[in-house]
């Protein structure tokens, strides 16, 4: 059966819309999180990395018809709507314990275009309440094998659903093939194929057959062994990466969709834009994490990290996966750079910084001036002492490997 189209929501983003969750025609049980009939239940093989929080997907289709592609975005009518709600565990000894916190919508309105909006539960789950546009922080507590730590979330403005749900992505970012094409349980208890089972509710427009299911690509999820690394990593890089890194959406070179073949994505040692200050530095750098300024971004929490909206903590399963792959690749093995005892900042008195390597037999070669070290300068044979403002660098070398990258820190002295 088809939706009502929109539900209750506007058919443009000027419109008027619900102030709250009850009012939007998405669901009838709000506690239980139970849709509204005409809703259909999916889910992907992997999620976007959101900070470890877990989602239930609901989408309402009006008359009309999916456009299907085997490899590339789905199409939908105008009037559909996507609903997601997203549930964050809050004590690492009781996984199951979650604290429901948004539900969002993605609506495709009647020009063409996609807005989303997002509604904030109440601590009692009665309703949720529309975030306001510009959005909304919140601290949240998490019980941890070491006690507490305090999680920031971010509910999303009306702007920060368009930087993804836009033109380039055809409005919708999960739903598409790889990712539809697995088993699910349904409501009425049966378990289907969810491209067979779309299929045969007419919702594409075009028919499918088992010849054409069984062809279909699917994404890998990290854990899944039984597929190889290279797999399981281009997996990931497409659900976290692709919507924006594609041929006519972000500035960047590379192509991180999973159906384009590896190599054309220009990932393995892809030109970089910006190089961080690293020499030689790669999209991905074979057999060379240092070097591989995707892994550094994705690692990272601070200004550079990527995807640069949507996420506060680090997706540490998907940063080891990209490593494992990096490091799998042919390639010279690596030095690490030298590490510094004690770390950089101010001093007020002469500090002694001790370098250190943890390959064996490396040399290290250091300046105290700011510049690039190179293998004539000056070797590290005992602890530098250190007595006013300096830029301490320093790169380690041993023959049959390749150099690490340079490590800094920059000392504040004030005797």
């Amino acid at each position: 059966m088809a939706s009502k189209p929109y539900l209750n929501m506007p058919d443009t983003a000027s419109g008027n819309i619900p102030a709250l969750l009850s009012q939007t025609g998405a669901l009838t049980d709000l506690r239980q999180l139970e849709p509204a009939k005409a809703l259909l239940p999916y889910d992907l093989v992997l999620a976007f990395w959101s900070d470890g929080a877990r989602k239930t997907r609901f989408v309402a289709i009006p008359e009309g018809k999916v456009g299907f592609s085997p490899t590339g975005d789905w199409t939908f009518p105008p009037g559909t709507v996507f609903v997601k709600t997203f549930e964050l565990p809050t004590d690492a000894t009781r996984p199951q314990l979650t604290r429901r916190l948004e539900t969002r919508l993605i609506v495709f309105g009647r020009a063409g275009g996609v807005y989303g909006v997002t509604y904030k539960w109440r601590p009692d789950l009665s309703d949720a309440d529309l975030v306001p546009a510009e959005g909304l922080h919140e601290n949240i507590t998490i019980r941890d094998a070491e006690g507490t730590h305090v999680q920031s979330w971010y509910y999303p403005s009306r702007k920060d659903c368009i930087e993804c749900h836009n033109s380039h992505t055809t409005g919708a970012l999960g739903p598409k093939t790889r990712q539809m094409n697995r088993d699910i349980r349904y409501p009425d208890g049966s378990t289907e194929n969810q491209l067979r089972h779309w299929s045969r509710l007419g919702l594409f427009d075009t028919s499918l057959n088992e010849p054409d299911i069984a062809s279909f690509a699917t994404l890998a999820h990290p854990d899944d062994t039984s597929r190889n690394l290279e797999d399981r990593a281009r997996s990931w890089l497409d659900v976290n990466c692709a919507n924006c890194h594609r041929p006519g959406a972000t500035v960047a070179n590379f192509d991180a969709r999973y159906e384009t073949p590896l190599a054309q994505q220009q990932l393995i040692d892809g030109p970089v834009l910006i190089d961080q200050n690293i020499d030689r530095a790669r999209v991905i750098s074979p057999h060379d994490p240092w070097r591989s300024v995707a892994l550094m971004r994705i690692d990272t929490n601070g200004e550079i990290r990527m995807p640069p909206i949507a996420r506060n903590t680090i997706d540490t399963q998907g940063v080891n996966l990209m490593r494992q792959w990096i490091e799998s690749m042919p390639g010279r093995d690596v030095l690490h750079p030298p590490s510094m005892s004690p770390v950089g900042g101010n001093f007020e008195e002469p500090v002694t910084v001790t370098l250190a390597n943890s390959e064996e037999g490396a040399e290290i070669r250091y300046t105290l001036d700011g510049s690039v070290p190179g293998p004539k300068d000056a070797l590290y044979d005992r602890p530098i002492q250190i007595e006013g403002p300096t830029v301490l660098r320093a790169r380690a070398y041993k023959e049959g490997f390749t150099r690490s990258i340079i490590a800094q820190q920059i000392y504040l002295v004030s005797p």
